[in-house]
């Protein structure tokens, strides 16, 4: 039994430091004015590359990964709370605008592999 206790202490350390790395990407470069887009794709790139498992870590966990690391620390990510419901299909542009043919249809899952 000790053994699995082991192992699973630093698997939990490294989804931590992955969760913290996505989230600085993610915060930083929407912060620093770019879209959802670009800032999502690095973020999730830094999350897949960085993952210690067997299998790929889907869109959405990384989502809920990002936003697990904002809200438990939110004064290392200052005013990225307002980027992440974009994670989640919020407005996904820089500008408060939306865009009616950039906008994903009800119908369609917001992220594919």
């Amino acid at each position: 039994m000790s053994a699995l206790v082991s192992l699973a202490i630093p698997a939990q350390a490294a989804s931590s430091d992955t969760e913290q790395k996505g989230a600085q990407v993610y915060c930083f470069m929407r912060s620093s004015g770019n879209d959802h887009t670009v800032s999502w794709n690095a973020a999730y790139a830094l999350i897949k590359r960085q993952g210690r498992g067997v299998f790929k870590t889907s869109p959405e966990h990384a989502s809920v990964m990002i936003t697990e690391a904002v809200v438990q620390d939110p004064g290392t990510y200052p005013d990225c709370g307002k980027f992440l419901g974009d994670l989640f299909g919020g407005n996904t542009s820089s500008s408060a605008l939306p865009s009616s043919s950039s906008a994903p249809s009800a119908n369609t899952e917001r992220y594919s592999y």
